[in-house]
Protein backbone atom coordinates (compact mmCIF):
# COMPACT_ATOMS: atom_id res chain seq x y z
CA UNK A 1 0.00 0.00 0.00
CA UNK A 2 1.24 3.47 -0.89
CA UNK A 3 1.19 5.84 2.08
CA UNK A 4 1.95 9.57 2.06
CA UNK A 5 1.79 11.69 5.19
CA UNK A 6 2.78 15.06 3.72
CA UNK A 7 1.43 17.67 1.32
CA UNK A 8 3.41 19.31 -1.47
CA UNK A 9 3.40 23.02 -0.65
CA UNK A 10 6.04 25.67 -1.33
CA UNK A 11 8.36 23.20 -3.02
CA UNK A 12 8.61 20.98 0.04
CA UNK A 13 6.77 18.15 1.75
CA UNK A 14 4.97 19.63 4.74
CA UNK A 15 2.80 18.19 7.49
CA UNK A 16 -0.95 18.72 7.00
CA UNK A 17 -2.92 20.98 9.30
CA UNK A 18 -5.36 18.20 10.21
CA UNK A 19 -5.21 14.51 11.02
CA UNK A 20 -7.87 13.16 8.65
CA UNK A 21 -6.76 10.92 5.80
CA UNK A 22 -8.12 9.78 2.44
CA UNK A 23 -8.18 6.06 1.77
CA UNK A 24 -7.67 5.16 -1.88
CA UNK A 25 -9.67 2.02 -2.57
CA UNK A 26 -9.11 -0.29 -5.52
CA UNK A 27 -12.30 -0.47 -7.60
CA UNK A 28 -11.32 -4.01 -8.56
CA UNK A 29 -10.55 -5.55 -5.16
CA UNK A 30 -12.38 -3.07 -2.88
CA UNK A 31 -9.22 -3.03 -0.76
CA UNK A 32 -7.27 0.01 0.40
CA UNK A 33 -4.28 0.56 -1.91
CA UNK A 34 -3.17 3.99 -0.73
CA UNK A 35 -3.57 6.63 1.95
CA UNK A 36 -2.87 10.38 1.83
CA UNK A 37 -3.69 13.39 4.04
CA UNK A 38 -7.11 14.94 3.58
CA UNK A 39 -6.39 18.61 2.91
CA UNK A 40 -8.20 21.21 4.99
CA UNK A 41 -9.08 24.86 4.33
CA UNK A 42 -6.00 25.77 6.40
CA UNK A 43 -3.85 23.69 4.04
CA UNK A 44 -5.40 25.49 1.08
CA UNK A 45 -4.57 28.82 2.72
CA UNK A 46 -0.94 27.71 3.01
CA UNK A 47 -0.83 26.51 -0.58
CA UNK A 48 -2.35 29.74 -1.92
CA UNK A 49 0.10 31.79 0.18
CA UNK A 50 3.02 29.85 -1.30
CA UNK A 51 1.70 30.27 -4.84
CA UNK A 52 0.98 33.94 -4.20
CA UNK A 53 4.51 34.59 -2.94
CA UNK A 54 6.01 32.70 -5.87
CA UNK A 55 4.00 34.83 -8.28
CA UNK A 56 4.35 38.21 -6.59
CA UNK A 57 7.99 37.91 -5.54
CA UNK A 58 9.56 34.88 -7.21
CA UNK A 59 11.47 34.48 -10.46
CA UNK A 60 8.99 32.37 -12.43
CA UNK A 61 6.71 35.13 -13.86
CA UNK A 62 9.78 37.29 -14.52
CA UNK A 63 11.60 34.72 -16.62
CA UNK A 64 11.16 34.87 -20.37
CA UNK A 65 8.65 32.48 -21.83
CA UNK A 66 11.48 30.67 -23.61
CA UNK A 67 13.27 30.20 -20.28
CA UNK A 68 10.12 28.74 -18.72
CA UNK A 69 9.66 26.52 -21.77
CA UNK A 70 13.11 25.03 -21.23
CA UNK A 71 12.20 24.08 -17.65
CA UNK A 72 8.87 22.59 -18.78
CA UNK A 73 10.85 20.64 -21.40
CA UNK A 74 12.95 19.21 -18.56
CA UNK A 75 9.75 18.19 -16.76
CA UNK A 76 8.63 16.45 -19.96
CA UNK A 77 11.86 14.43 -20.00
CA UNK A 78 11.32 13.31 -16.42
CA UNK A 79 7.68 12.48 -17.17
CA UNK A 80 8.60 10.41 -20.20
CA UNK A 81 11.01 8.33 -18.14
CA UNK A 82 8.25 7.49 -15.65
CA UNK A 83 5.15 7.32 -17.82
CA UNK A 84 4.91 3.55 -17.45
CA UNK A 85 4.87 3.94 -13.68
CA UNK A 86 2.23 6.66 -14.02
CA UNK A 87 0.01 4.45 -16.18
CA UNK A 88 0.10 1.59 -13.66
CA UNK A 89 -0.60 3.94 -10.77
CA UNK A 90 -3.72 5.38 -12.42
CA UNK A 91 -5.00 1.89 -13.22
CA UNK A 92 -4.49 0.89 -9.58
CA UNK A 93 -6.29 3.86 -8.08
CA UNK A 94 -9.28 4.30 -10.44
CA UNK A 95 -9.64 1.10 -12.49
CA UNK A 96 -8.80 2.34 -15.98
CA UNK A 97 -7.82 -0.64 -18.16
CA UNK A 98 -4.04 -0.79 -18.34
CA UNK A 99 -4.14 -0.72 -22.14
CA UNK A 100 -6.00 2.63 -21.99
CA UNK A 101 -3.67 3.94 -19.31
CA UNK A 102 -0.66 3.10 -21.47
CA UNK A 103 -2.33 4.50 -24.58
CA UNK A 104 -3.82 7.69 -23.13
CA UNK A 105 -3.72 8.24 -19.37
CA UNK A 106 0.07 8.73 -19.30
CA UNK A 107 1.13 9.52 -22.91
CA UNK A 108 -1.35 12.34 -23.52
CA UNK A 109 -0.18 14.44 -20.55
CA UNK A 110 3.37 13.94 -21.77
CA UNK A 111 2.32 15.13 -25.23
CA UNK A 112 0.87 18.29 -23.71
CA UNK A 113 4.08 19.07 -21.84
CA UNK A 114 6.10 18.64 -25.02
CA UNK A 115 3.70 20.73 -27.08
CA UNK A 116 3.64 23.67 -24.70
CA UNK A 117 7.41 23.55 -24.24
CA UNK A 118 7.77 23.86 -28.02
CA UNK A 119 5.11 26.59 -28.27
CA UNK A 120 6.61 28.60 -25.44
CA UNK A 121 10.08 28.51 -27.01
CA UNK A 122 8.93 30.67 -29.93
CA UNK A 123 5.83 32.46 -28.63
CA UNK A 124 5.97 36.27 -28.86
CA UNK A 125 4.63 37.97 -25.74
CA UNK A 126 4.73 41.42 -27.33
CA UNK A 127 3.68 42.70 -30.72
CA UNK A 128 3.48 46.14 -32.30
CA UNK A 129 0.25 47.40 -33.82
CA UNK A 130 -0.38 50.71 -35.56
CA UNK A 131 -2.32 53.28 -33.52
CA UNK A 132 -3.80 56.74 -34.14
CA UNK A 133 -0.84 58.50 -32.54
CA UNK A 134 1.91 55.97 -33.16
CA UNK A 135 2.69 52.30 -32.55
CA UNK A 136 0.96 50.47 -29.69
CA UNK A 137 2.57 47.55 -27.89
CA UNK A 138 0.21 44.67 -27.14
CA UNK A 139 1.69 42.62 -24.33
CA UNK A 140 0.65 39.28 -22.86
CA UNK A 141 1.23 38.69 -19.16
CA UNK A 142 0.38 35.77 -16.82
CA UNK A 143 -3.06 35.89 -15.24
CA UNK A 144 -1.66 35.13 -11.76
CA UNK A 145 -2.35 32.37 -9.26
CA UNK A 146 -4.44 29.51 -10.67
CA UNK A 147 -6.60 26.99 -8.81
CA UNK A 148 -6.70 23.78 -10.88
CA UNK A 149 -9.56 21.58 -9.66
CA UNK A 150 -9.54 18.21 -11.39
CA UNK A 151 -11.69 15.04 -11.47
CA UNK A 152 -10.82 11.38 -11.05
CA UNK A 153 -11.48 9.87 -14.48
CA UNK A 154 -8.37 11.06 -16.38
CA UNK A 155 -6.50 12.77 -13.56
CA UNK A 156 -3.13 13.46 -15.18
CA UNK A 157 -4.65 14.42 -18.52
CA UNK A 158 -6.86 17.02 -16.87
CA UNK A 159 -4.10 18.32 -14.61
CA UNK A 160 -1.87 18.86 -17.63
CA UNK A 161 -4.52 20.67 -19.70
CA UNK A 162 -4.24 23.32 -16.98
CA UNK A 163 -0.72 23.00 -15.59
CA UNK A 164 1.26 22.93 -18.85
CA UNK A 165 -0.14 26.18 -20.33
CA UNK A 166 -0.25 27.88 -16.92
CA UNK A 167 3.45 27.19 -16.38
CA UNK A 168 4.41 28.43 -19.84
CA UNK A 169 2.35 31.59 -19.27
CA UNK A 170 4.20 32.30 -16.01
CA UNK A 171 1.38 31.52 -13.61
CA UNK A 172 1.69 29.72 -10.30
CA UNK A 173 -0.72 26.91 -9.48
CA UNK A 174 -2.54 25.14 -6.66
CA UNK A 175 -3.75 21.73 -7.81
CA UNK A 176 -6.60 20.00 -5.99
CA UNK A 177 -6.78 16.36 -7.11
CA UNK A 178 -9.98 14.41 -6.55
CA UNK A 179 -10.01 12.32 -3.35
CA UNK A 180 -10.47 9.15 -5.42
CA UNK A 181 -7.21 9.68 -7.33
CA UNK A 182 -4.55 11.51 -5.31
CA UNK A 183 -1.70 9.03 -5.79
CA UNK A 184 -0.70 10.06 -9.32
CA UNK A 185 -0.31 13.68 -8.19
CA UNK A 186 2.38 12.63 -5.68
CA UNK A 187 4.38 11.08 -8.49
CA UNK A 188 3.96 14.30 -10.47
CA UNK A 189 5.16 16.32 -7.45
CA UNK A 190 8.36 14.26 -7.31
CA UNK A 191 9.05 15.12 -10.93
CA UNK A 192 8.28 18.81 -10.36
CA UNK A 193 10.79 18.91 -7.52
CA UNK A 194 13.47 17.43 -9.77
CA UNK A 195 12.66 19.58 -12.81
CA UNK A 196 13.96 22.90 -11.52
CA UNK A 197 10.57 24.60 -11.27
CA UNK A 198 11.00 27.12 -8.41
CA UNK A 199 9.48 26.47 -5.00
CA UNK A 200 5.85 27.53 -4.66
CA UNK A 201 5.13 27.59 -8.39
CA UNK A 202 3.22 24.29 -8.13
CA UNK A 203 1.43 23.17 -4.96
CA UNK A 204 -0.70 20.03 -4.63
CA UNK A 205 -3.34 19.39 -1.96
CA UNK A 206 -5.77 16.48 -2.31
CA UNK A 207 -9.05 17.25 -0.58
CA UNK A 208 -12.81 16.95 -0.64
CA UNK A 209 -15.56 19.38 -1.50
CA UNK A 210 -15.34 21.73 1.50
CA UNK A 211 -11.63 22.46 1.07
CA UNK A 212 -12.13 22.63 -2.69
CA UNK A 213 -14.78 25.34 -2.38
CA UNK A 214 -12.53 27.18 0.06
CA UNK A 215 -9.80 27.15 -2.59
CA UNK A 216 -12.11 28.35 -5.36
CA UNK A 217 -13.43 31.16 -3.14
CA UNK A 218 -9.99 32.23 -1.89
CA UNK A 219 -9.24 35.93 -2.59
CA UNK A 220 -5.65 35.00 -3.42
CA UNK A 221 -6.75 33.03 -6.48
CA UNK A 222 -6.87 34.91 -9.79
CA UNK A 223 -8.29 32.16 -11.98
CA UNK A 224 -10.10 28.86 -11.47
CA UNK A 225 -9.62 26.10 -14.04
CA UNK A 226 -12.14 23.32 -13.42
CA UNK A 227 -13.07 20.03 -15.03
CA UNK A 228 -15.99 18.05 -13.67
CA UNK A 229 -19.75 17.87 -13.53
CA UNK A 230 -21.99 20.57 -14.95
CA UNK A 231 -23.66 21.01 -11.54
CA UNK A 232 -20.31 21.71 -9.85
CA UNK A 233 -19.32 23.93 -12.77
CA UNK A 234 -22.37 26.11 -12.24
CA UNK A 235 -21.46 26.52 -8.57
CA UNK A 236 -17.88 27.49 -9.43
CA UNK A 237 -19.06 29.91 -12.12
CA UNK A 238 -21.35 31.58 -9.58
CA UNK A 239 -18.50 32.02 -7.08
CA UNK A 240 -16.18 33.37 -9.76
CA UNK A 241 -18.90 35.66 -11.06
CA UNK A 242 -19.44 37.18 -7.64
CA UNK A 243 -15.71 37.87 -7.33
CA UNK A 244 -15.15 38.79 -11.00
CA UNK A 245 -12.55 36.02 -11.03
CA UNK A 246 -11.48 34.41 -14.28
CA UNK A 247 -12.60 30.83 -14.82
CA UNK A 248 -12.55 28.11 -17.44
CA UNK A 249 -14.94 25.18 -17.17
CA UNK A 250 -14.76 21.84 -18.98
CA UNK A 251 -17.96 20.04 -18.04
CA UNK A 252 -20.22 17.19 -19.13
CA UNK A 253 -21.20 15.65 -22.42
CA UNK A 254 -23.80 13.45 -24.07
CA UNK A 255 -22.27 13.05 -27.48
CA UNK A 256 -23.91 11.55 -30.54
CA UNK A 257 -22.36 9.19 -33.09
CA UNK A 258 -24.30 9.55 -36.36
CA UNK A 259 -24.13 6.40 -38.46
CA UNK A 260 -25.10 7.17 -42.06
CA UNK A 261 -26.61 4.53 -44.30
CA UNK A 262 -23.43 4.15 -46.39
CA UNK A 263 -21.32 3.36 -43.32
CA UNK A 264 -19.23 0.19 -43.20
CA UNK A 265 -20.47 -1.07 -39.83
CA UNK A 266 -17.73 -3.60 -39.24
CA UNK A 267 -15.06 -0.92 -39.66
CA UNK A 268 -16.96 1.65 -37.61
CA UNK A 269 -17.47 -0.66 -34.64
CA UNK A 270 -13.74 -1.07 -34.14
CA UNK A 271 -13.41 2.67 -33.62
CA UNK A 272 -16.66 3.04 -31.67
CA UNK A 273 -15.55 0.46 -29.14
CA UNK A 274 -13.02 3.08 -28.02
CA UNK A 275 -15.08 6.18 -28.73
CA UNK A 276 -18.07 4.93 -26.75
CA UNK A 277 -16.53 2.76 -24.04
CA UNK A 278 -13.08 4.24 -23.34
CA UNK A 279 -12.04 4.32 -19.71
CA UNK A 280 -14.98 2.08 -18.74
CA UNK A 281 -17.39 4.65 -20.17
CA UNK A 282 -16.14 7.24 -17.68
CA UNK A 283 -15.25 9.90 -20.25
CA UNK A 284 -16.98 13.21 -20.90
CA UNK A 285 -16.37 12.84 -24.65
CA UNK A 286 -17.82 9.31 -24.89
CA UNK A 287 -20.16 8.68 -27.82
CA UNK A 288 -23.07 7.33 -25.80
CA UNK A 289 -25.91 8.20 -28.16
CA UNK A 290 -25.70 6.05 -31.32
CA UNK A 291 -27.93 7.53 -34.04
CA UNK A 292 -29.03 5.03 -36.70
CA UNK A 293 -31.44 5.48 -39.61
CA UNK A 294 -34.69 3.55 -39.52
CA UNK A 295 -33.55 1.82 -42.74
CA UNK A 296 -30.67 0.09 -40.93
CA UNK A 297 -31.75 0.42 -37.31
CA UNK A 298 -31.95 -3.28 -36.45
CA UNK A 299 -28.63 -3.93 -38.21
CA UNK A 300 -26.91 -1.15 -36.27
CA UNK A 301 -28.38 -2.32 -32.96
CA UNK A 302 -27.02 -5.80 -33.62
CA UNK A 303 -23.59 -4.47 -34.60
CA UNK A 304 -23.36 -2.32 -31.45
CA UNK A 305 -24.59 -5.21 -29.32
CA UNK A 306 -21.96 -7.53 -30.80
CA UNK A 307 -19.26 -4.93 -30.25
CA UNK A 308 -20.17 -4.45 -26.60
CA UNK A 309 -20.63 -8.19 -25.99
CA UNK A 310 -17.12 -8.76 -27.27
CA UNK A 311 -15.55 -6.65 -24.53
CA UNK A 312 -13.75 -8.48 -21.73
CA UNK A 313 -14.97 -7.11 -18.39
CA UNK A 314 -12.58 -7.70 -15.54
CA UNK A 315 -9.28 -6.93 -13.84
CA UNK A 316 -8.07 -3.56 -15.17
CA UNK A 317 -4.43 -4.62 -14.70
CA UNK A 318 -4.92 -7.43 -17.26
CA UNK A 319 -3.93 -6.27 -20.77
CA UNK A 320 -6.78 -8.35 -22.17
CA UNK A 321 -9.43 -6.36 -20.30
CA UNK A 322 -11.55 -3.93 -22.31
CA UNK A 323 -13.82 -2.64 -19.56
CA UNK A 324 -12.91 -2.41 -15.89
CA UNK A 325 -14.89 -1.37 -12.81
CA UNK A 326 -16.50 1.93 -11.95
CA UNK A 327 -14.31 4.19 -9.85
CA UNK A 328 -16.42 3.94 -6.67
CA UNK A 329 -19.44 2.21 -5.17
CA UNK A 330 -21.50 5.37 -5.58
CA UNK A 331 -20.65 5.40 -9.30
CA UNK A 332 -21.67 1.76 -9.61
CA UNK A 333 -24.98 2.63 -7.94
CA UNK A 334 -25.43 5.67 -10.20
CA UNK A 335 -24.89 3.73 -13.42
CA UNK A 336 -27.13 0.87 -12.35
CA UNK A 337 -29.73 3.45 -11.37
CA UNK A 338 -29.72 4.77 -14.92
CA UNK A 339 -30.01 1.25 -16.34
CA UNK A 340 -33.14 0.81 -14.22
CA UNK A 341 -34.43 4.19 -15.38
CA UNK A 342 -33.94 3.12 -19.00
CA UNK A 343 -35.90 -0.08 -18.43
CA UNK A 344 -38.65 1.82 -16.63
CA UNK A 345 -38.81 4.33 -19.51
CA UNK A 346 -39.55 1.49 -21.94
CA UNK A 347 -36.15 1.08 -23.59
CA UNK A 348 -34.99 -2.49 -24.25
CA UNK A 349 -31.58 -3.67 -22.97
CA UNK A 350 -30.34 -5.92 -25.79
CA UNK A 351 -27.02 -6.42 -24.00
CA UNK A 352 -26.32 -6.10 -20.30
CA UNK A 353 -28.79 -4.93 -17.71
CA UNK A 354 -28.79 -5.09 -13.94
CA UNK A 355 -26.97 -8.38 -13.43
CA UNK A 356 -23.41 -7.69 -12.33
CA UNK A 357 -20.56 -9.41 -14.18
CA UNK A 358 -18.49 -9.96 -11.00
CA UNK A 359 -19.30 -10.45 -7.33
CA UNK A 360 -16.33 -8.41 -6.14
CA UNK A 361 -15.35 -4.96 -7.39
CA UNK A 362 -17.52 -2.06 -8.54
CA UNK A 363 -18.48 -3.56 -11.88
CA UNK A 364 -21.58 -2.96 -13.93
CA UNK A 365 -22.72 -4.85 -16.98
CA UNK A 366 -21.96 -2.93 -20.20
CA UNK A 367 -25.42 -2.21 -21.56
CA UNK A 368 -26.91 -1.35 -24.95
CA UNK A 369 -30.45 0.01 -25.10
CA UNK A 370 -32.63 -0.18 -28.21
CA UNK A 371 -35.98 1.52 -28.68
CA UNK A 372 -34.67 4.78 -27.24
CA UNK A 373 -36.18 8.17 -28.01
CA UNK A 374 -34.16 11.31 -27.50
CA UNK A 375 -36.47 12.60 -24.78
CA UNK A 376 -35.67 9.71 -22.43
CA UNK A 377 -33.42 10.43 -19.46
CA UNK A 378 -30.89 7.82 -20.63
CA UNK A 379 -30.55 9.88 -23.84
CA UNK A 380 -30.35 13.29 -22.17
CA UNK A 381 -28.39 12.87 -18.92
CA UNK A 382 -24.72 12.02 -18.59
CA UNK A 383 -24.49 8.53 -17.12
CA UNK A 384 -20.67 8.24 -17.04
CA UNK A 385 -20.55 4.51 -17.46
CA UNK A 386 -20.67 1.83 -20.21
CA UNK A 387 -24.29 2.44 -21.20
CA UNK A 388 -25.17 3.15 -24.84
CA UNK A 389 -28.50 4.22 -26.32
CA UNK A 390 -29.30 3.50 -29.98
CA UNK A 391 -31.71 6.15 -31.25
CA UNK A 392 -33.49 5.97 -34.65
CA UNK A 393 -33.62 8.88 -37.10
CA UNK A 394 -35.65 9.40 -40.27
CA UNK A 395 -33.18 11.23 -42.52
CA UNK A 396 -29.98 13.24 -42.23
CA UNK A 397 -31.81 16.41 -41.25
CA UNK A 398 -33.44 14.47 -38.43
CA UNK A 399 -30.07 13.01 -37.39
CA UNK A 400 -28.48 16.46 -37.10
CA UNK A 401 -31.53 17.73 -35.24
CA UNK A 402 -31.32 14.89 -32.71
CA UNK A 403 -27.56 15.33 -32.30
CA UNK A 404 -28.09 19.02 -31.53
CA UNK A 405 -31.11 18.38 -29.29
CA UNK A 406 -29.04 18.18 -26.12
CA UNK A 407 -28.08 20.38 -23.22
CA UNK A 408 -24.47 19.47 -24.02
CA UNK A 409 -22.12 20.10 -26.92
CA UNK A 410 -18.73 18.60 -26.18
CA UNK A 411 -18.00 15.97 -28.81
CA UNK A 412 -19.48 13.92 -31.63
CA UNK A 413 -18.75 11.73 -34.61
CA UNK A 414 -20.19 10.81 -38.00
CA UNK A 415 -19.56 7.52 -39.79
CA UNK A 416 -19.83 7.40 -43.58
CA UNK A 417 -18.19 6.12 -46.78
CA UNK A 418 -18.03 9.73 -48.03
CA UNK A 419 -15.64 11.67 -45.78
CA UNK A 420 -16.36 14.98 -47.55
CA UNK A 421 -20.05 14.55 -46.88
CA UNK A 422 -19.12 13.70 -43.31
CA UNK A 423 -17.38 17.08 -43.07
CA UNK A 424 -20.64 18.75 -44.08
CA UNK A 425 -22.40 16.96 -41.23
CA UNK A 426 -19.59 17.91 -38.83
CA UNK A 427 -20.03 21.60 -39.61
CA UNK A 428 -23.71 21.42 -38.68
CA UNK A 429 -23.42 19.73 -35.27
CA UNK A 430 -22.91 22.22 -32.44
CA UNK A 431 -20.08 20.68 -30.47
CA UNK A 432 -16.55 21.74 -29.59
CA UNK A 433 -14.80 18.64 -30.98
CA UNK A 434 -15.84 16.29 -33.76
CA UNK A 435 -14.58 13.31 -35.72
CA UNK A 436 -15.33 12.00 -39.20
CA UNK A 437 -14.87 8.23 -39.28
CA UNK A 438 -12.71 8.53 -36.17
CA UNK A 439 -12.74 9.82 -32.63
CA UNK A 440 -11.21 13.26 -32.17
CA UNK A 441 -8.19 12.30 -30.07
CA UNK A 442 -7.78 15.75 -28.46
CA UNK A 443 -4.62 16.88 -30.19
CA UNK A 444 -2.46 19.07 -27.92
CA UNK A 445 -2.26 21.68 -30.69
CA UNK A 446 -6.02 22.14 -31.16
CA UNK A 447 -8.61 23.67 -28.81
CA UNK A 448 -10.76 21.44 -26.63
CA UNK A 449 -13.98 22.47 -24.94
CA UNK A 450 -17.70 22.58 -25.44
CA UNK A 451 -20.81 24.47 -26.40
CA UNK A 452 -23.82 25.03 -24.12
CA UNK A 453 -23.70 23.24 -20.76
CA UNK A 454 -20.43 21.53 -21.69
CA UNK A 455 -18.46 24.47 -20.42
CA UNK A 456 -16.80 27.85 -20.88
CA UNK A 457 -13.50 28.51 -22.62
CA UNK A 458 -11.06 26.22 -24.38
CA UNK A 459 -8.07 24.16 -23.32
CA UNK A 460 -5.10 22.95 -25.41
CA UNK A 461 -3.54 24.66 -28.41
CA UNK A 462 -2.61 28.34 -28.49
CA UNK A 463 -6.17 28.97 -27.33
CA UNK A 464 -5.42 27.07 -24.12
CA UNK A 465 -2.36 29.22 -23.48
CA UNK A 466 -4.41 32.38 -24.09
CA UNK A 467 -6.66 31.40 -21.19
CA UNK A 468 -3.74 31.96 -18.79
CA UNK A 469 -2.70 35.33 -20.21
CA UNK A 470 -3.92 38.85 -19.66
CA UNK A 471 -3.63 41.36 -22.50
CA UNK A 472 -2.14 44.79 -21.94
CA UNK A 473 -2.04 47.62 -24.51
CA UNK A 474 0.77 50.17 -24.07
CA UNK A 475 0.71 53.38 -26.09
CA UNK A 476 3.58 55.87 -26.03
CA UNK A 477 4.68 59.20 -27.46
CA UNK A 478 8.32 59.83 -28.12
Amino acid sequence: MLQHDRLFIGGDWVAPAGTATIDVISPHTEEVVGRVPDGTPADMDRAVAAARAAFDEGPWPRMTMAERAAVVGRLAELYEARQGEMAELITTEMGSPITFSRMAQAPQPLGMLKYYAELGATFEVEEQRPGLFGPVTVRREPVGVVAAVVPWNVPQFVIMTKLAPALIAGCTVVIKPAPETPLDSYLLAEMIQESGIPAGVVNIVAAGREAGEHLVSHPGIDKVAFTGSTAAGRRIAAICGEQLKRCSLELGGKSAAIILDDCDLSAAMGFLSIASLMNNGQACVAQTRILASRNRYDEVVQAVADMVSGQVVGDPADPGTGIGPMVAKRQQDRVEGYIKIGIDEGAKPVVGGLERPHDRGWYVAPTVFAGVSNDMRIAREEIFGPVLAVIPYTDEEDAVRIANDSDYGLSGTVWTADAEHGMDIARRVRTGTYGVNMMNTLEPSTPFGGYKASGLGRELGPEGLAGYLEYKSIARLG
